[in-house]
């Protein structure tokens, strides 16, 4: 009997959940340049989100993203790549691990899976 190895060892423990959320990524290219671009997850976690992107990223890149809450809260959060896939028609499917701020990233993924949107006992 066979088995077969995924090409990469699976590192996730955190809740998650399939959801298509508008977010902006943002990050530098190897040069120094700026780059931009809106997109929508694919699932995202307590720890982190999938989501494609056309622009080229690696694995150990710093990525900046930027969603709103269900009540239209902005919130802005620093991650590290830690996953690049080749998706379809040459975009990327990318994961990204939070790093920093991981409260705001975490009010956020309770926020949109909250049945009433609301977070009992956490004052904004």
């Amino acid at each position: 009997m066979t088995s077969i190895k995924p090409h990469f060892e699976e590192k996730r423990f955190a809740l998650r959940m399939a959801l298509r959320l508008p977010v902006v990524v943002s990050g530098r290219t190897d040069d120094g340049s700026a780059w931009s671009e809106p997109t929508e997850t694919d699932d995202i976690s307590t720890l982190g989100a999938l989501f494609q992107l056309n622009q080229t990223v690696q694995a150990g890149d710093i990525v900046k993203i930027r969603a709103h809450r269900p009540n239209g809260t902005p919130v802005e959060v620093k991650a590290t790549v830690v996953r690049v896939m080749s998706a379809n028609f040459g975009t990327l499917r990318v994961g990204v691990a939070i790093d920093e701020p991981k409260e705001s990233w975490l009010r956020l993924f309770v926020a949109w899976i909250a049945d009433d949107n609301i977070v009992e006992g956490v004052d904004e």
